[in-house]
Order: structure tokens, then sequence, then C-alpha cells
């Protein structure tokens, strides 16, 4: 158990600073003569390189350990009436009875198990990557270069104050996991040569960051671990939005959000990590082979849903930027342009039921991550389908396949709600043996079936 002087500093507060000075008769301008100080933050260099790593790993593979998983449903999981009559007594006055920790337990801001560990470690990782990347986005280029994209200091500025908000996130993550075993800032490389591509990357990035915490959010152990995640995520769900925005997308095409398993979000992460400081925290999710949609829909066309081999790179498959007259960036013309704006709506949809959507997936074994050290692998058999990930479904495609390593598919017509078209914005596919049945909270089951994938699909 932590020390309670370990608690108030994990939420940023001090019992010493919890509200300014009371002003008095001959006290002006109290505010601007206070000084607000607080805990510590984590070290983040903002100069390191982003080039590939190319040494020699000394260790290969995930963390790992012998496994038993059940199916059965939990007993006691349908027994509540749910008729908005009261139950049982009142713990306290205008407290229903049930919830975890209401009975007036003092909180504890740790891991509790190591699904806590590793599931908030991972975490970690992406905290740093997203730090690392809002600066390298605002080095790398010009006044000018954001300029032409569209985007004035102001703009600029917010990505500076996004990279600061990182800053925030890895600490807290720090404090609950321990600066010792907690991951440390590394070394990354990144695809992007323009500013727009910066920008897809961004979206891209942060949207299975986002839904890589929703995905384990709700099986934490630590329940004040999951508290304090769930206000560091809804911050990176605005800044995946506003990446949106800067890219000339709609700003939030979809109902719900979509929550992935861990080893989804490694996947979709690791290869951008070229080396990790030694002694580095490893983790023990699986890394799947990488999958490239060969015609991913481009939002910097016209019509994006005429893509075709402009991906930069597999798994996250952000875009190659689409300049002339195909380009949508000049164009001022309404439901063509795709300039910078708080929304816009396309006449060319980028996708549509019915779209052949064409795949192509490497075979297990590459190394991957952090200095190399980590395989891609895969228990599935043959790849059979097509798994869609949006929203609160997963639903399956037929795969035809073309060769051994590539395949296409038809995108699906579904909707959540009616009213909901399920396939929608940034998105999830992945090449499946089996069209298993999976909800929201067991989604992680369809791990042993995955042959390649994840991979992002700009749908919307």
């Amino acid at each position: 158990m932590l020390p309670k002087h370990h608690l108030l500093p994990l939420l940023g507060l001090s019992h010493h600073a919890l509200a300014l000075p009371k002003p008095s008769a001959s006290t002006t301008n109290i505010i601007s003569s206070v000084s607000l100080s607080g805990p510590p933050a984590v070290s983040h260099p903002t100069s390191l390189p982003h080039t590939p790593y190319s040494g020699t790993p000394t260790t290969t593979g995930a963390l790992s350990a012998s496994s038993v998983l059940g199916s059965s449903v939990a007993p006691g999981a349908t027994d509540y009436p749910s008729d908005g009559e009261l139950h049982e007594a009142e713990p306290a006055p205008y407290t229903p009875a049930g919830g975890v920790g209401t009975g007036g337990e003092e909180p504890v801001y740790n891991a509790k198990s190591d699904f806590d560990f590793e599931s908030l470690a991972l975490a970690t990782y992406q905290e740093y990557i997203e730090l690392d990347l809002f600066h390298d986005g605002l080095a790398k280029f010009s006044v000018e270069d954001f300029e032409k994209a569209g985007l004035t200091a102001e703009d600029r500025f917010l990505i500076e104050f996004m990279a600061d908000q990182e800053v925030g996130h890895a600490t807290m993550l720090t404090n609950i996991l321990g600066p010792d075993a907690a991951p440390k800032q590394c070394t990354y490389n990144y695809p992007y040569t323009t500013v727009w591509e910066f920008l897809d990357f961004s979206q891209k990035l942060t949207r299975f960051g986002e839904s890589g915490v929703y995905g384990f959010l709700g099986h934490l152990d630590s329940r004040e671990a999951a508290t304090l995640l769930t206000q560091s995520i809804t911050t990176e769900a605005r800044q995946q939005m506003v990446f949106r925005q800067f890219e000339g997308l709609f700003p939030m095409p979809v109902w719900f959000e979509v929550g992935i398993p861990q080893s989804w979000a490694w996947t979709l992460l690791a290869p951008y990590i070229s080396s990790c400081p030694e002694g580095q925290t490893r983790l023990a999710w699986q890394n799947f082979p990488a999958l490239t949609i060969d015609n991913q829909p481009n939002p910097s066309r016209i019509d994006g849903s005429k893509a075709f081999n402009e991906v930069l790179e597999p798994g996250m498959n952000t875009l190659q930027q689409v300049t002339g007259d195909e380009s949508c960036l000049g164009s001022d013309t309404q439901g063509e342009s795709c300039t910078p704006a708080i929304t816009h709506n396309r006449t060319n949809p980028l996708s549509y039921p019915g779209r052949e959507v064409y795949l192509s997936w490497d075979v297990p074994g590459k190394p991957v991550g952090p200095n190399n050290s980590y395989v891609t692998s895969s228990q599935a058999s043959d790849p059979k389908f097509v798994a869609w990930a949006t929203q609160l479904n997963v639903t399956y495609s037929p795969l035809e396949m073309l060769n051994k390593t590539s395949g296409k598919t038809v995108q699906p017509d579904l909707s959540t709600y009616v009213g909901d078209p399920a396939i929608n914005g940034t998105m999830f596919l992945a090449v499946v043996d089996e069209d298993l049945y999976v909800t929201p909270f067991n989604f992680s089951a369809v791990n042993e079936h995955v042959v390649a994938g994840p991979a992002l699909y700009q749908s919307g």
C-alpha cells in the first residue's frame, strides 16, 4: 500500500495549494502575484533522433506465462431484476447499495494485478510517443509549411498544448506504476514528410491510443487507476477530434467509439519505436503480422475512395498527400474542400457499403518494436474472414484469397442502431480464421483467431 503522503501528489494536488489566498482590502491583483506549484512532472527530452533501429536485439519476444481462458457466464451475472426499485438497504443517505469503492474505503492509486500493470504500461508507451510526435511535427516543419496547410500560429499552439497534456498523462501513469518500473521515453521513427501527412499520422495514432484504453478500462482491477485513466483518455478523445478537423474530416462521424484489445494497440504502436533505454519495462502483449489496406481511402483526394497504393506503411496505413487536380486541399468548392475547418461534409464519401477492399499482409516472425526485440506471431489457421471492428460491433465479411498473403473483401452494410451506419470514421480491420461472436467486453477473445492486423481503415 502506498504511504498516505503519496496519494495527493498522485492526483496533482497538494493540501497546501488547494485554493488561492483569501483577498483582503489591501490586496490587489491576487492571481497574478501568486506562484502556483505542483508535483514534479516526468522528464522528456525533445531533441532525440528519429531513425530506425539498426542494432542487434539482446532480448526477443513478449513476456509470457501459461494461460487458461474460460467462456461461461459468471454466476449471478443475470440475477439483478433491473426494475427501478431499491433491493438492499442504503449504506448511506442518498446512496444506493452496490458499486465498487463506495463504502468509505481510502483509495490507493496503484496497479493491483499483472493485468493492471501491463495495461497501464502500454498506456504509458502510448503517452510518450504522442508527446514526442507532437513536438516532432512542430520542429520538423516551418511556419510557412503549416500556413500552406491552412494552420495558423494559434493552431500550432494547440498542438504544443496537446504535447504538454501528454507530459501530465505520462506523469500520472508513472506515479501509478512507480518511477522505477514505469516505461521511459524511447526514440521513434515516423514516415511523414509533409504537414498533412503529419496530421494524418497523428489522427490515426490518437485513434488507436484512445481505443486501446477503452478496450481494457472496464477490466482493470484497480478502480482507482481506472478513474484517473478515464480522466486522461477523455482528453485524448478531444485530441483525436482536433486532428480530424485539422485534416479536413468530419469531426465525429460515429455515435460510439470502439475499444480494441491491448495486443491490437501494441501491434500498431510498436513499429514506430526505434529503441528504448536499457532496462526498459517489457510488455506481455502480442505483436500480430502487419496488415496493409492496398486501396485505403485517402482524405486528401477529392474522391478519396479511388485511392490505390497510397499508404506509407502497413498497420496504421497512414497516407501520402495527394497534390494536383485530384487534391481536395486546394479546393474551395463546398463538398470537395478538405482544408482545416470545424467540420466538412464530403460529396464523395471516403467509403461505402459494397466497396471492394484489397488487403495484403506479412507472415509471422518479423522483428518489430523497441530495439527490434519483439517478434510478430499468430496462433490462427488459414485466413477466411475480415473482422470489422467499429463502434459497438465486430462483424465479418468473407475473404476472397488472391494469393497466400493477399485477398479482397466487400465492405458490409450494417448499422449500430437505425440512423447510425456502423462503418464510419477511423476504424479497425483484421484478417481472421473464424467469424467468432464477440461483444465490446470480451473483444480480446478474437486474438487467437487473428492472422494479420489490425489495420486502420479510413472509412469516413
